[in-house]
């Protein structure tokens, strides 16, 4: 079975580059499922349910979300009706929205969750440790995989949710940087790891944000709005063969796109 995983969406790039390219890509790489974090797909900050229905529609399954997850007005009264898009398991419990998803694809059922990191993160969480043992006990038992995402800042914190989870899921990815890392690989116990599935946006940008307005904030150290990038698009992330009998990888694959790729 094949899964593809996607970084951070970032805004009306992101979400258009996907309407235009995903199905084709899909249908190229006999891809049963796709998953991505959405949390940047409405003005580089937050989502709103408009464009996860835009984002599903385009052939993403399931949306995990981040930090900035309540950014976008209302999008807390509108969460609870979005059946495939969950917030991080770690936010308190009184928070609306899903701690999880379990999807289903010809029959096999697909557990997924997020946690946020607590190192250099701005919102008070529970342990992104603990949540993650508590959501796989409870996956684990109706799915056949299991992937966990941590939303965090570090890459040390990223390597030890890889190497406190390996074994017990189909793979740990990290998402937050927007910049693809090029340590995918298969863990010991058999769990995929990479640390950043890196974006899908700009190319051309300061992780997806417009590169003059960003390189003046960084030069003269004023604030200044730093609106999403336009110019060329890529598509980042992975492609894992999985094993459906035992719910571990038996391939990984980098994915790193551009457009113009995609037209080839």
């Amino acid at each position: 079975m094949k899964i593809l995983l996607l970084g951070d969406i970032v805004g009306r790039p992101g979400r258009n580059f996907l309407t235009a390219h995903l199905s084709g890509f899909v249908e190229k790489n006999h891809i049963d499922l796709v998953l991505a974090n959405g949390e940047n797909a409405s003005g580089g900050a937050g989502i709103t349910a408009k464009n996860a229905l835009e984002i599903s529609k385009a052939g993403v399954s399931g949306i995990t979300l981040g930090d900035h997850v309540w950014d976008q007005k209302n999008f807390n009264n509108e969460i609870d009706g979005l059946e495939y898009v969950c917030r991080p398991a770690n936010l308190p419990s009184t928070n609306p929205g899903r701690d999880r998803l379990i999807l289903d694809a010809n029959g096999t059922k697909l557990g997924l969750f997020t946690v946020l990191g607590r190192t250099f993160m701005g919102p008070k969480v529970d342990c992104p440790f603990a949540t993650a043992d508590r959501i796989v006990s409870k996956l684990q038992n109706s799915c056949d995989l299991i992937f966990a995402e941590i939303h965090a800042e570090t890459t040390s914190e990223k390597e030890a949710m890889g190497w406190h989870l390996d074994g017990r899921v189909s793979m740990v990815y990290g998402t937050h940087t927007h910049v693809p890392t090029a340590d995918l690989r298969i863990l010991r116990s058999g769990s995929a790891y990479q640390t950043d599935l890196g974006m899908t946006g700009p190319r051309e940008s300061v992780l997806g944000r417009d590169i003059d307005a960003c390189l003046g904030r960084f030069v003269d150290g004023m604030p200044r709005r730093c609106p999403v990038a336009e110019g060329d698009v890529g598509m980042q992330g992975c492609l894992l063969e999985v094993n459906q009998q035992t719910g571990l990888p038996e391939s990984v694959e980098l994915v790193n796109w551009r457009e113009c790729d995609l037209n080839s």
